[in-house]
């Protein structure tokens, strides 16, 4: 197989920027036998030249200068890694602007910016690449793009946040409380030191938009998307939820009805225990897709971390050098803002079942006022646990599990429910999401 070198220059010395830099001066030989390509690392750029990193670089090729970069004609992919969304904008611009493709694993700027990226990479000729956006290395973005071309995918519901599936996963198997949970997954590195975008579902957000917009060929904004995270569930609500043969996750939902209605949301979610979701644990990723043709399939794997993103990163080098992320890329067709904002659906409208959990004071009346309330917003009660005994100050924890109901209806429920003098404290509602599953 004859050589092709292809230069490459990257912006972004970071933990992913070590990892990508490390599989290309380390592996570049496996690559090219594989491919036919020989890469070579032609220039780095960072604002700290000086901190020790965990690769070894050639002489000369790491450097504080950006346009050493942008002037060198002989790079033609340029691969943005610092994160945020303000300087990595105009380092994108900047590198489309000077003839380079961009490979890039920024969710939030894809998500914020992304259509205004991609109309500016086709006025320059240029292509972006994203698969390590979205699930770390798991190849979400080609299989939506390609694997699945053929489909007209109608649903898909993600574990894409790592942070948050490893508090929620030791919350349910150590019976640990939030705070806990969160401390061990920061002392493990599975979370930030301000873990903030992550337990508030910001990050699964971003990666749902940039998913959403392939899956359903759309442009789609982040207002489009209902967002609820993790960081007021309870260890109580776990247990109370597996009674009922639930695990709870936080799922990124994307949905298309028959009448091409798009709902998108992220949120905590009780699925059954049986659904093959459920069984994802610790910083584990898993998107199930449901197509057309296809039925369903789920993609599943480390979603962070230095190596694993770094993995998907070179492969869009790859690709990019082989020439498919420039057709794929052409490709692309989204139905513009004008033509998608109407057909996104409000969660007021959502039908789902919800578990519903009231702390009431231990007095004969209760249930009457509860159940007036309920039927008084057309909820059907499907399931629910009393146990025995007192918590703090002569309250018991009731657990109600509905049949599918309108959210309208439960927000206006549970807000009379908050009035009742019986109530000690606001509701806690979490909705059950009942997944398909396409089996023999």
């Amino acid at each position: 197989m004859a050589e092709k070198t292809v230069k490459i220059g990257l912006v972004g010395f970071g933990t992913v920027g070590c990892g990508v830099a490390k599989l290309i001066t380390e592996d570049a030989g496996s690559i090219e036998a594989r491919t036919g390509l020989r890469l070579q690392l032609a220039c780095v750029v960072d604002i700290d030249t000086e901190t020790p990193r965990p690769v070894k670089l050639p002489d000369g090729i790491l450097t504080d200068d950006i346009n050493k970069l942008l002037d060198d004609n002989t790079i033609h992919i340029g691969v943005e890694l610092v994160g945020g969304t303000d300087a990595a904008k105009q380092i994108q611009l900047k590198l489309l602007a000077a003839g380079k493709d961009v490979v890039t694993a920024n969710k939030a700027l894809l998500a914020e910016h992304g259509n205004e990226l991609y109309k500016a990479a086709r006025e320059s000729g240029r292509c972006i690449a994203f698969e390590a956006s979205c699930a770390g290395g798991v190849p979400i973005v080609s299989g939506l793009r390609t694997g699945l071309s053929a489909n007209k995918i109608t649903a898909m519901y993600g574990i894409v946040n790592g942070t948050c599936n490893y508090i929620l996963s030791s919350m349910t198997g150590r019976n640990e409380d939030f705070s806990q949970a969160l401390a061990q997954a920061q002392h493990k590195g599975y979370a930030e030191a301000d873990p903030t975008l992550d337990i508030t579902g910001g990050d699964s957000a971003h990666k749902l938009a940039i998913l959403a917009s392939i899956a359903f060929g759309s442009e789609i904004a982040l207002d489009d998307i209902f967002v609820e995270g993790i960081e007021s569930v309870s260890k109580d609500d776990i247990r109370y939820g597996g009674e009922m043969g639930y695990v709870l996750k936080l799922l990124a939902i994307g949905q298309r009805d028959t009448d091409n209605r798009i709902s998108l949301r992220v949120h905590p979610s009780f699925i059954a225990r049986d659904n093959a979701l459920a069984g994802v644990d610790g910083s584990f990723n898993a998107v199930s897709v449901f197509g057309s043709a296809v039925g369903q399939v789920m993609y599943y794997g480390r979603g962070a971390g230095m190596m694993p993103t770094a993995s998907a990163v070179v492969a869009d080098i790859i690709d990019v050098a082989l020439g498919n992320s420039a057709t794929t890329f052409r490709h692309l067709h989204l139905r513009p803002r004008s033509q998608t904002a109407p057909l996104i659906e409000k969660i007021d409208n959502l039908i789902s079942r919800f578990y519903i959990r009231l702390m009431v004071k231990d007095q004969p009346g209760v249930f009457a006022q509860i159940g007036r309330i309920l039927a008084e917003n057309a909820i059907s009660i499907s399931g629910i646990i009393q146990h025995e005994g007192r918590g703090p100050d002569n309250t018991v924890p009731v657990v109600i599990a509905t049949h599918p109901t309108r959210q309208s209806k439960v927000t206006a429920a549970l807000e009379s429910l908050d009035k009742l003098d019986t109530i000690c404290s606001k509701p806690v509602c979490i909705r059950i999401v009942d997944i398909p599953e396409d089996k023999d």
